[in-house]
């Protein structure tokens, strides 16, 4: 069982453009030709910020023109917001706030052996690396620059550095990278800082 935290960034390093718009990525291939059904069918559970969330609701009619439904995992999803937030129907959804080590017991037993997937942003994948929770980092990126936006990982990680274990093109415009995380990466970092 791995804490992953698999997404796709610009070249420049951003996952959304400063208004929260994917659509540079949507522009770059379909999600068949990546690894996306087999990473999936390895997950047991979600960890998802608000942002990401509240993309999820704006975008509800092409969620549901990709994959026939509002919500689009089986998996239950833990949201991490200071806000209330609506609920999709049908979707098991677990809207928490605070730190992400006081509810990932409960999704390591949900998951059941399968892996945990921090699904987005940035900031909620760098917590669970400070909290000494991430073991891996799955990015696939794309052939565009935004010059600015949300950042991909807003941490310093120098010391001891991601252990780079796999690289994959996918198409013309995307290339995959497969890093580890160290184990005490985190500490070694704070203990810079």
């Amino acid at each position: 069982m791995k804490t992953q935290y698999y997404t796709a960034s610009s070249l420049d390093g951003f996952i959304a453009t400063e208004d929260d718009s994917l659509e540079w990525l949507h522009a770059l291939g379909d999600i068949g030709e990546t690894g996306y059904a087999e990473f999936i069918a390895g997950v047991g559970a979600l960890a998802m910020g608000a942002t990401t969330y509240e993309w999820m609701l704006r975008n509800s009619e092409r969620v549901i023109a990709e994959v026939g439904s509002a919500w689009p995992y089986s998996q239950p999803t833990w949201v991490f917001t200071s806000r209330t937030l609506p609920r999709v129907a049908g979707a098991d959804l677990r809207f928490v706030r605070g730190d992400v080590r006081a509810v990932f017991p409960e999704m390591r037993a949900a998951a059941g052996g399968k892996n945990v997937w921090v699904v987005g942003g940035g900031d909620l994948a760098g917590q669970f690396h400070d909290a000494g929770l991430l073991d891996e980092i799955i990015v696939q990126i794309g052939s565009v620059t935004l010059g600015r936006g949300k950042p991909l990982f807003p941490r310093r990680l120098t010391s001891p550095p991601l252990r780079l274990v796999a690289v994959r093109q996918i198409g013309p415009g995307l290339a995959e990278l497969r890093y580890e995380v160290p184990v005490g990466g985190a500490e070694a970092d704070a203990d810079k800082a």
